[in-house]
């Protein structure tokens, strides 16, 4: 009989984490190599990501290490291609990597809401279509949103707010298709205010008025996201599909 701690275990398993290079890519890489995956590592950032492989090796695992611009389909495409050269599977997609603008709607240009689009929705879609053409019943997709796919936040940011809610309409869409026919379970996680490098350039006092708004008082805390990721990429959530999980300290709630 499996018990319930066995159920959150990835041994054996193999994940692609896109912006691996920082942040909470980072974080969530070795998250998963310390619950047994081995770990195939993307970025545009390719120098940046030898720490990142450092740390999911010392786990034991193994790393893949693959320059990766998500915005192009081919890129995407390479990216499982290599995966599958190094490992011979894909059992889990972890769709993180992603861009933000703050920029007022009257000023802001075609390329620049295009670019947003470009990387945070589009690349998720390239990557999972790429990865589900290969995936094993069991697997699972792991779509990185955000609560301002839900919410607003104070900020002018209208392109990164309309990818992440395009991005949960696209969770829930693949789900319906791929969960009964292929066996591949599809959800979102829509973090909320995290320690990051994204967090880290926001002006002095924006955090600071945002946590009046969560009922939790504090940002939270890297680890806390990885462990929802586990989760939901694990057999653990093995009925869970199509579903989107706030990890916002509640201010989506407030």
């Amino acid at each position: 009989m499996t018990s319930v701690l066995d159920r959150f275990a990835l041994t054996g398993r193999v994940a692609i984490v896109t912006g691996a290079s920082s942040g909470l890519g980072v974080a969530f890489a070795r998250g998963l190599a310390e619950a047994g995956a081995d770990v195939v590592l993307a970025a545009r950032r390719v120098d940046r990501l030898d720490e990142t492989r450092r740390l999911v090796e010392e786990t034991g695992r193994s790393a893949l290490v693959v320059a990766t611009d998500v915005a192009r389909q081919g890129d995407c495409q390479a990216l499982v291609d290599a995966a599958m050269a190094r490992f011979g599977r894909v059992d889990l997609l972890v769709n993180n990597a992603g861009i933000g603008t703050a920029v007022p709607a009257l000023q802001e240009t075609v390329e620049q809401f295009e670019q947003v689009i470009d990387v945070n929705l589009y690349g998720c879609y390239w990557m999972a279509q790429a990865c589900a053409a290969v995936m094993r019943p069991g697997s699972s997709i792991v779509n990185i949103s955000s609560i301002l796919g839900l919410t607003t936040a104070g900020l002018p940011q209208a392109a990164y707010a309309a990818s992440k809610a395009g991005l949960l309409g696209l969770t829930r869409d693949l789900a319906q298709q791929w969960s009964g026919r292929l066996g591949i379970r599809v959800n979102a996680l829509a973090p909320g205010f995290f320690d990051s490098e994204m967090t880290a350039q926001y002006k002095p006092g924006y955090l600071d008025r945002q946590l009046s708004r969560i009922p939790e008082g504090r940002l939270g805390d890297p680890a806390e996201l990885t462990a929802a990721l586990v989760f939901l990429a694990s057999p653990a959530a093995g009925y869970v599909t199509g579903q989107t999980l706030a990890v916002d300290g509640g201010l989506t709630i407030a």
